[in-house]
């Protein structure tokens, strides 16, 4: 973060602010949490409390034991054999590929956690930075740069910040040590998008681009995961935001998931030599070449 450019990892954070505020119902973190869509961390600063001394649940969702199925169904033939009877006048279930997914935790939380990352929070005027302990141009890109990638997913600060903000230093300076660590960020970057969350896939696919454009041949190298990172690109490509004739205000913050898988194919397709058209087309069918005409 140059001057008085508040960096990308510090728009999030403004960004969770913004909505608090415009939706009037406070942080939705403990929300999540219950509903275990993001990890619940530890129970302290310090540490899980132990055993004994936790506090006790107030409510808890009553177990579904057999007895209580076979009465809600009847004790028919299917239940016995362990099998539901559909009820016809019931709609069928919506797939659900749109719906959020389960956050696991990350390894970038572990490894933070217990003080094994060469960072700190810089807590400054104009947004926060990452004080690196270290030079970048001397650390293992090997080892750190996949556990930078796989804290893309997390959605609870500092691990947020200081993943994004931390990945983005770290591709800024990395030059001709990025292009042989490819093959190990495709599971992390495959993590990210598959749950399914906005937010999520919006700072992926920013990341994405930078990748693709920090050094030469590495738009190539991807050409051959692209079975494992653009099938959730195929269902959310046309995931974009209605407003009629309305003016959206806001495309500065670049979060319409529609248009940001665009931006984000085209850059593939431009870096990603002659055959990146043909494989796009293959996993997205309804792409059209931004190169051929």
């Amino acid at each position: 973060m140059t001057g008085k450019t508040v960096a990308p990892a510090g728009m999030l954070f403004l960004e969770d602010k913004l909505r608090e505020i415009c939706d009037r119902s406070g942080p939705k973190t403990k929300t999540e949490k219950h509903r275990g869509l993001i990890p619940k961390g530890a129970d302290s600063p310090f540490g899980d409390f132990p055993a004994d001394c936790r506090p006790s649940k107030s409510s808890t969702l009553p177990t579904r034991t057999a007895k209580n199925f076979s009465r809600e169904v009847g004790g028919t033939f299917t239940t016995k054999v362990g099998m539901k009877m559909e009820d016809a006048s019931k709609p069928p279930q919506a797939a659900g590929a749109f719906h959020r997914r389960q956050i696991t935790p990350s390894e970038f939380r572990r490894f933070y956690d217990r003080g094994d990352l060469p960072i700190q929070v810089l807590h400054a005027s104009i947004g926060n930075k990452i004080s690196w302990k270290v030079d970048i141009e001397k650390l293992d890109y090997h080892h750190y740069l996949p556990i930078f990638f796989d804290g893309l997913r997390e959605k609870e600060d500092p691990y947020r910040f200081l993943a994004v903000q931390g990945t983005y230093d770290m591709l800024e300076k990395g030059g001709s040590k990025i292009l042989p660590v490819i093959p190990q960020l495709i599971i992390p970057i495959k993590t990210a998008l598959n749950t399914r969350d906005a937010d999520v896939i919006a700072t992926t696919l920013k990341i994405c681009q930078v990748l693709v454009l920090s050094g030469e041949m590495i738009g190539e190298a991807l050409v051959p995961y692209y079975r494992q990172i653009l099938p959730v690109f195929n269902i959310f490509k046309s995931k974009n935001i209605n407003i009629g004739d309305s003016i959206d205000y806001s495309q500065r913050k670049r979060q319409n998931l529609g248009d940001l898988i665009e931006e984000t194919l085209e850059i593939f397709e431009i870096h990603g030599g002659e055959d990146a058209f043909i494989n796009i087309k293959y996993m997205i069918p309804t792409y059209e070449s931004c190169v051929l005409t």
